[in-house]
């Protein structure tokens, strides 16, 4: 099984560490207190969970029932890929993306709001059906393969977190500056263009 470990990881990190409504949510909760930041981290991963199962179970039956349907989607997943460079690079540092947090009022009710951030957000999906495609080996088991890259990218957004959360009044503060903001989102939104153009070279695979 011949996975395309290097430029998955790459794009998974760039992916992880631009700011998004995740980020927002859980580093403002976390500004009101840590527990917050972690209810609402625990939150979000779980719903990536969600994202990964149904990404996982849909590009495994594709590939299984149409073999040659992955060379398809890895087409469509460099074209999402090069939008969404687009889009962080043209909203940098404007906050277009970013949602209108509530003060933390029960657990509860964090680690709900963090869930449905995810869970009702069509991007997120989005993004696994971009990334796992452009990794997979077209001549191995798909539902293997689906599964440890999803795994990967949910443990990557879970490490990123463990580093958010207690490190949120650092980062805020870094990102709070408009012009540094500005700087790494458009760095980031770069990257994946630079990823798109690159996969796209390589005939998407």
């Amino acid at each position: 099984m011949h996975i395309a470990w290097g430029s998955f990881l790459l794009a998974l990190l760039v992916i992880v560490v631009v700011p998004g409504p995740d980020f927002v949510l859980v580093t403002r909760n976390a500004a009101t207190g840590t527990r917050w930041g972690w209810l609402a981290a625990a939150g979000t991963t779980c719903g990536l969970l969600v994202h990964a199962t149904a990404a996982t179970l849909g590009l495994s039956a594709l590939v299984v029932a149409v073999p040659a349907a992955l060379l398809v989607v890895k087409v469509i997943g460099v074209a999402y890929l090069a939008w969404m460079g687009l889009q962080i690079v043209r909203k940098a540092g404007t906050g277009a993306d970013e949602p209108v947090v509530a003060a933390p009022t029960s657990g509860r009710a964090v680690f709900l709001r963090g869930l449905l951030t995810d869970v009702l957000n069509p991007k997120v999906m989005l993004t696994f059906l971009t990334l796992l495609p452009q990794a997979m080996d077209p001549a191995a088991d798909p539902v293997a393969q689906a599964a440890l890259l999803s795994g990967v990218a949910v443990s990557g957004f879970a490490l990123w977190w463990l580093i958010v959360v207690p490190s949120v009044r650092w980062l805020s503060a870094l990102l709070a500056d408009p012009k540094r903001r500005t700087v790494f989102e458009r760095c980031c939104g770069g990257a994946l263009l630079a990823m798109a153009t690159i996969w796209s070279s390589r005939g998407a695979g």
